[in-house]
């Protein structure tokens, strides 16, 4: 087979020479020879659907690192990075979604429009909350953290042998909040507290996950790390705000797991993402989302939601008269079902008054 020069293939395959330099030197595109003398680089033909595909990753934003997994992957099984690729654009999806919430929150806050003027200027949209844990009927101790307030919701599910302080210490950074941070501040406020706490607050053998919701008087800004989970029962129907960060979940994005199947997969509760002193595993998804009166959220942890199907959890969030009723209502469930986890559970009415 020819040997084509680097302007040839550049040509070819829609990328540079300094393009193609780089992707040497990452060791993601080697040539398939360099003349000792000149140093000149000569690849072949059969480089080219290789090269062509990392062109079009590129175009979307892959990073490079991610790019030569694909491509990795791509010369074994095709329609294995086909679903890969899927599962990217997806997530990136997700998170150009909450990045316009934001725009759309700093625009409004730097206008002067009544979303960026903080709780003490909002409409007479109020919170009417309540929260509870109960240890199971199989764990021995209970290292799930639930919280309600005024403005903050959380639950926390610590994990290892000191998860109870872990989980206790995520949602006692995120209390502090409650009237320390406003207007455009509560994201990062968010991000800091979350930071903070996985630094001072967990150990690699210990940990916790992380959902809560802060009221900024017009939206709520969510944080979220882990798979505790966070719902919404608006008009009747139930929808999920939040994304688990686990393997199942990953699995579940790039096509490769049903979401029946995931719940009895012996890896359902490996984490991608925990408070658990590691920068990598640390970062949570933040994003802002809009209220409308008559919203009921629920923060809950795996306790509930593994072993209460989603119609029961519907049907109690959509009956329950008060806050406080939906709590004791779906832990008693978790507890019908055998308890085997520890179960927390926040829920919140927006309402007008």
């Amino acid at each position: 087979m020819g040997e084509l020069t680097i302007g040839a293939f550049a040509r070819a395959s829609r990328l540079s020479p300094k393009a193609l330099r780089l992707y040497d030197e990452l060791g993601l595109l080697t040539p398939a020879r360099v003349d000792g003398t000149t140093g000149y680089r000569y690849y072949v033909e059969a480089q080219l659907p290789r090269a062509r595909l990392v062109a079009w990753l590129r175009r979307v934003g892959m990073p490079l690192a991610r790019i030569g997994e694909v491509c990795d992957l791509y010369e074994t099984d095709p329609p294995a990075a086909g679903l890969v690729i899927g599962a990217y654009w997806a997530r990136v999806e997700t998170e150009t979604a909450a990045r316009r919430d934001l725009v759309t929150f700093l625009v409004d806050q730097l206008s002067g429009k009544p979303a960026g003027k903080g709780v003490d200027e909002m409409s007479d949209m109020r919170m009417r909350y309540a929260a509870g844990t109960d240890r199971g009927m199989v764990r021995p101790v209970n290292q799930d953290t639930a919280y309600a307030g005024a403005r903050l919701l959380a639950v926390a599910d610590g994990f290892g042998a000191d998860g109870a302080r872990a989980s206790g210490a995520a949602v006692d950074a995120l209390v502090a909040l409650e009237e320390s941070v406003r207007g455009a501040d509560v994201l990062n406020g968010l991000a800091d507290a979350v930071d903070r706490v996985n630094r001072e607050g967990s150990s690699g053998e210990s940990g916790t996950t992380l959902t809560a919701m802060l009221w900024t008087g017009s939206r709520l800004a969510l944080v979220h790390v882990g798979d505790t989970r966070a719902y919404l029962l608006r008009d009747g129907e139930v929808s999920r705000i939040t994304h688990d960060h686990t393997l199942v979940q990953s699995m579940i994005d790039a096509g490769s797991l049903s979401a029946e199947e995931a719940m009895s997969h012996p890896q359902r509760a490996l984490l991608l993402r925990a408070l658990d002193g590691t920068a990598d595993h640390a970062r949570p998804d933040l994003r802002l989302h809009d209220v409308v009166p008559g919203d009921r959220y629920l923060l809950c942890s795996d306790g509930l939601f593994t072993v209460v199907g989603p119609d029961d959890i519907r049907h109690v969030l959509s009956t329950a008269a008060e806050p406080a009723d939906a709590v004791s209502e779906l832990i008693a469930l978790a507890l019908a079902e055998g308890g085997p986890d520890n179960v927390a559970c926040a829920v919140a009415d927006a309402v007008t008054v």
